[in-house]
Order: structure tokens, then sequence, then C-alpha cells
């Protein structure tokens, strides 16, 4: 019988685990060797088909910080069953809309979970792991490239899920480029504090064990220290974070005194992080070298990355494009827009998700003849490293839930006074991203300005709100997204 291709990505990956592949819990030290992590994935697997699962059935992963979470999700995928990554919390407070919205036929946690009695309505639920089983007897599911891997949750301000379908071949894809991008050695150790359900965190996890290292799983980032003793307790290599975790780190941490002496690389991507607080990350821990990328679930995970040799001369970039994707900037009517620019990016190869799950008309607009449109401003210098501008798109994210422009702009256009509205967005330390508010005043702007903080609701953030005498309009009427992000001055350092 001639061998299974090898397009399964996790059966790639279970192929490339090394020496140094442990899965750890730094919270209880938990350790799973290598070998132990090939059983477990592939015992995982045989799990699910013994359980009357089949390839291309979906099932809900309830993710935590931990090994098993991780091994759940590999699992899956290695029975070419797709996993769909939600946290914990998340599952038990929306699991009937998570399994009407995914067509999931099972619900998979670590520990028993009270699910509303979902046995009695024919899904599947399950917890634990199972014990070891005759691995070396299991034939992975056959895949194609093309064949759903993943469904990998954006969230929306309303909760409501919007389901990105990343296959086999965007996750090949990906994580080559990935590890190429960051000069990934074998004898790699990731520090993982970002949730799987998160790309970014998907992609460390990727991305080490692939290259046959291993991962740390810390749920402690409440108390910033143990984590970073935890880096230098395990011999971490890696650690990444969204800008609210370097800005934690700087302000609430003792990372200056710290030592861990195996770090080789910092990661950061998640949204732009102010320039001085890189300056202070390098100087607080110089050795390690500081990674800028830039990424969007729709393109599985990263799109660019700014190499550190080149830190300091680019800085308030996000770098090149990864040497498998393009990155073209384009108007509104999706033509390409010279060097120095600013318009849409726009971004094309073989990491481009397959689209919206049950959702054919955005997934034809976002997905373009190949081309995923970001909904990003940006533009391209001479030597084809990228800038972030702004974003034209429907949505800024605050503590990581995006929060829709119109949503913003038809309440704050509701309150008395407002007689036009637009909203950017614009970083801050702790929430990430914040509201930049313009508003046409029709009468008192003073009285205009404290009733739209007034009526803004508290778990928005916003750091400035200009009266202006016009919102800039693009030629059918729209806000003009690129024109506006000029304008912006809520940014803070």
């Amino acid at each position: 019988m001639a061998p299974v291709p090898e397009n399964n990505f996790s059966r790639r990956l279970v192929n490339r685990l090394g020496e140094q592949s442990y899965l750890i819990d730094a919270s209880t030290d938990e350790t799973i060797s290598p070998s132990g992590l090939r059983r477990a994935i592939i015992g995982f697997a045989i799990r699910l088909i013994s359980s009357g699962l089949g390839p291309g059935d979906r099932i809900l992963i309830g993710c935590s910080l931990s090994p098993a979470s991780s091994i759940a999700y590999l699992g899956a995928m290695y029975a070419g069953i797709v996993p769909i990554p939600v946290e914990e919390g998340n599952l038990l407070a929306s699991v009937a809309l998570l399994l009407d919205g995914t067509g999931a036929r099972a619900v998979w946690t670590g520990k028993p979970l009270q699910l509303g009695g979902l046995s009695q309505t024919g899904v599947l639920v399950l917890h634990g792991l199972p014990a070891d089983q005759n691995a070396d007897e299991y034939r992975p599911a056959y895949c194609e490239e093309g064949d759903l891997a993943v469904l990998f949750a954006t969230s929306g301000s309303t909760g409501k899920p919007r389901f990105v379908m990343v296959s086999h071949g965007n996750l090949i894809a990906n994580t080559e480029a990935i590890i190429r991008s960051q000069g990934l050695a074998h004898d790699e150790r990731a520090m993982l504090i970002l949730p799987l359900s998160y790309c970014f965190g998907a992609s460390i996890l990727h991305t080490h064990l692939y290259q046959g290292g291993g991962v740390v799983f810390d749920r402690r980032f409440m108390f910033p220290d143990k984590v970073l003793y935890a880096i230098d307790k395990h011999a971490c290599t890696t650690f990444a974070g969204v800008p609210t975790v370097f800005n934690i780190l700087l302000r609430r941490s003792n990372i200056r005194s710290i030592n861990m002496p195996t770090l080789r690389r910092f990661l950061q991507a998640g949204g732009p992080l102010a320039a001085q607080r890189i300056i202070e990350m390098r100087a607080a821990v110089p050795k390690p070298r500081f990674y800028v990328m830039y990424g969007q679930t729709e393109a599985t995970a990263r799109i660019s990355c700014l190499d550190p040799e080149h830190l300091e001369e680019k800085m308030g970039s996000v770098g090149r494009p990864l040497d498998n994707l393009t990155i073209r900037i384009i108007d509104e009517d999706g033509e390409e827009l010279p060097v120095g620019k600013v318009g849409q990016i726009a971004v094309k190869g073989p990491s481009i998700a397959l689209g919206y799950l049950k959702e054919p008309e955005e997934s034809r607009a976002v997905f373009s003849q190949g081309w995923l449109r970001t909904h990003d401003l940006g533009h391209l210098d001479e030597e084809g490293y990228l800038w972030i501008d702004g974003r034209m798109g429907t949505f800024l994210k605050m503590r990581g839930v995006r929060v829709s422009f119109a949503e913003v702009e038809a309440m704050i256009a509701a309150v008395p006074g407002v007689y036009e509205c637009a909203a950017a967005a614009v970083p801050h330390p702790e929430t990430g991203e914040a509201l930049a508010l313009y508003i046409v005043p029709d009468k008192g702007a003073e009285e205009v300005i404290e009733r739209v903080r007034c009526n803004l609701p508290s778990n928005w953030t916003c750091s400035s709100i200009q009266i202006v005498s016009a919102i800039p309009k693009t030629a059918r009427g729209k806000v003009d997204r690129a024109s506006l992000s000029t304008m912006v001055v809520g940014t803070y350092e």
C-alpha cells in the first residue's frame, strides 16, 4: 500500500517531534515527554474515531492553557476531524450558539463540566484524555492540502462569533514560513501564555513542535513574575505577547532583575506596541532578539516580520512579508497604489484561509481572487517594508474584543447635539486599542463632548474626542478611513 501523503498538518507535526518536544504545565510541573506526546495525540485520534466521529466532522475543544487542550486539538486534526478551539469559559457560556454556528457533533473539555444536558441532544460530550493506546496500529486520516483543518473564531462586539476556515495547506505553509522568519532551531522551548483559541497562540504551539522543540504553558500571568521565573526554571527560548503583555511586564513586574539566560527571542504581534516600549524592553532584557510581527486569523496567523537586525532603522514598521506571501496596497477599487501611498493592505499566498464559515457573501468580499483584503491601512516603503497606518475596516479591538466602527458611529450619532461622527482606532497600553472620535457638532461643542463621554459604554476606552468641521469622505460618500487616519491625535506613548 502506498504511504499516506503528509498533507495532514498534525501528522506532519507528530512525525517531526524531536528529543526536546516536551509539553510542560508550569503551574503544576506536569510534564509530557516526546514519546508520551506522540502516543497521546494519536491516542486521542483513536478515541474520537472509536466514538463514532469521522473525517470532516467537527468538535468544539474547550481550551485552557494546558497540555491536555493542545493534545485534544492536535489529536482531532490527526484523525481528520476539525477542531474548533474555544476558551473554556466561552464554551460554558455559549455552547448552544457555538454548536449551531459550527455544526459540531461533539464537545471536549479537560474535565467534566455542566454543559446544559447536551448528552440528551445527540451531541457527543467528552472530557479528559484516554489511557495509552497502541499508536503504531493507527493510520492517520488522509487529507488534501485544501481540506478544512481547523475553525478559528473571531469574536464580534455582539458576542456572535465568526469562524475562519483554515486548511491543512494553510497551516503547513504558514508554520514553515514563520519558522524560517524567526530562525527557529530544533532545541527551542516556548513559554505560552496566549490562548490556543487565538491564532497567535496556536502558531506558537505549531511552530515550536513542528520544529522539534517544546512548549511550556503558564496561566498565571496575573502574577507576571511567576511567568518570568518559569521562563528561567524551564529554560525557555521564546516568549510571545500582545502589546498589553509587554506593557504589563514593564510596569508591573521585576523583568529588569529576573535572570532569564536561555531566552533568545521576544515575539510581539496583535497590534502596535509603542516604539518607546520596545526600546524599554530591549534595555530591560538586552540579550533576546525582538521580533515585531503583523498577522490576521484570515491569513492563518502571521503575514509579516521585522527582522531584529533592522529594528532600529525601521522602528514602527511591521517588516517585510513572509517569504511565501505577497503584499500590495490598494485603493477602494482594488487598484494597486504606488510606494509610500496609504491604502488597504492586501495579501496573497498559500496561508490565506478558505473563507468564513457559512458567510459566502462576506467571504467573496474579503477573499477576492486569491487576495485577502485585510481592512487595515498601510503603506510600503521603497525597500518593501510594511507600515501600518490605521484601520479602514469594520472594527477595532479593545481588550481583545472586536467592536465595530458602525456600532460606535451609530451610537454616537444618536447623542443629542451630534450631527455626524467617525471613529478610528489608536494604540492603548492597557486595552490594545482605544477609540478616537471625530464629531461634527450640531451645536455646543463643549456640551456635546461631555454628553458623548457620558453615553459611552463602560467597557469602551476612548482616548480622545475631536471636534471637526467635516468628516472626510470617499467619492462614494463613505467615511474615508485613509484620510481619517492622518487626523488621529489620540495615540498613547
